[in-house]
């Protein structure tokens, strides 16, 4: 019964997209997401059997895809990290009632697997890219790698024509990548590519998050628009996190993602899997859910249903609303981003 739109949560959200973090570890060392100082050479990330494996995740998705989900993404860490990561791509393709399957890469190693990810039936991809400065990508990407990389990456997606496009998100943190954000967009206006604008988020428990550092959308939407006039756009489905606009000059398309400023938690239909199988209903969230031990220990996936309708209909996050309305508890100790993606 793919497809089933009768899982509400506590707030009458349905249940309609599940990210799969494939890999926790990473080849940057973002400060916002796995700083240095924290994932250093010694730092013990998940051994490959801690992880599940493709058909693991293959069971999760297609009862995921029962309870109404129809939209996967994969996610990290690095998920271009995973051998054989398009063989997974190749099986959700093709579960029943799933419409929609994409990836987020910070691009370092995407010109190596663009072709055989398309090949596979990926409908469409994300990067993340803060700053076409090399000074500023250096900093916010830890020094993990050249900027030349990951644009030759992008292009190298392009040419493999995803149905579905390819987006680039950029994290902005003030006095840190905030004035570079014209030169971004110049550079990829006319591409048919959609630059997507985050506003900095308290992910996690080690990213020193302050609220004077984040740029509300509302300014950097002004200041775009006395750049390149815009106008607004609807949104393409419900729950649909970016708010949209078009240049008035037909050059595409742009987005803000402003989970401060402007939270969306009314309409999340988000779940989250982690790399070792613990399920998460906000991207905030305090704990998870072991799935690990139930795929391991049974076959019967209406045991695996069972569970998950559970998780999803007691569900009453909305860690976003509740720090606009300062209730959000600052001590709590969230999962990191790396571990879930974001």
């Amino acid at each position: 019964m793919a497809g089933d739109a009768t899982l509400p949560d506590r707030f009458g959200r349905p249940l309609r997209d599940l990210r799969i973090s494939v890999m926790d570890r990473c080849n940057f060392r973002c400060p916002y997401c796995m700083p240095e100082s924290t994932y250093h050479e010694n730092f013990r990330f998940l051994e490959p059997k801690e992880r599940l494996n493709f058909a693991e995740i293959i069971r999760v998705a297609r009862v995921a895809a029962d309870l109404g989900v129809t939209k996967l993404r994969l996610t990290g860490g690095e998920p271009l990290l995973r051998p054989n990561l398009p063989d997974l791509v190749a099986e959700l393709v093709l579960i029943p009632g799933i419409e929609d399957v994409a990836l987020t890469t910070n691009g370092v190693l995407l010109d190596r697997h663009a072709e055989t990810l398309r090949a596979a039936g990926l409908h469409r991809m994300t990067v993340s890219l803060d700053s076409l400065d090399p000074a500023v990508f250096a900093r916010m990407s830890g020094g993990r790698a050249q900027l030349a990389q990951v644009l030759t990456g992008i292009e190298a997606a392009r040419a493999v024509n995803f149905p579905g496009g390819i987006k680039i998100n950029a994290v902005v943190q003030r006095d840190m990548n905030d004035a570079g954000v014209l030169d971004l967009l110049d550079y990829f206006r006319n591409t048919g590519i959609i630059v997507r604008f985050i506003e900095y988020m308290d992910v996690g428990n080690r990213n020193g998050w302050q609220r004077d550092e984040v740029v509300p959308s509302r300014e950097l939407l002004a200041m775009i628009d006395a750049r390149w006039p815009l106008e607004a756009l609807s949104p393409a489905y419900r729950g649909e996190v970016a708010r949209r606009w078009r240049y008035r000059d037909g050059a595409g398309e742009i987005g803000f993602i402003s989970s401060v400023s402007a939270p969306f938690c009314g309409d999340c239909s988000r779940a989250r899997l982690s790399s070792e199988g613990q399920l998460y209903t906000c991207l905030f969230a305090t704990a998870g859910t072991d799935l690990r031990v139930l795929l391991r220990e049974t076959s019967d996936d209406a045991r695996l249903r069972e569970a998950l309708g559970r998780i999803w209909r007691k569900r009453d996050d909305r860690y976003s609303e509740d720090r606009a309305a300062q209730r959000a508890g600052a001590a709590d100790a969230k999962i990191e981003m790396h571990y879930i993606g974001g």
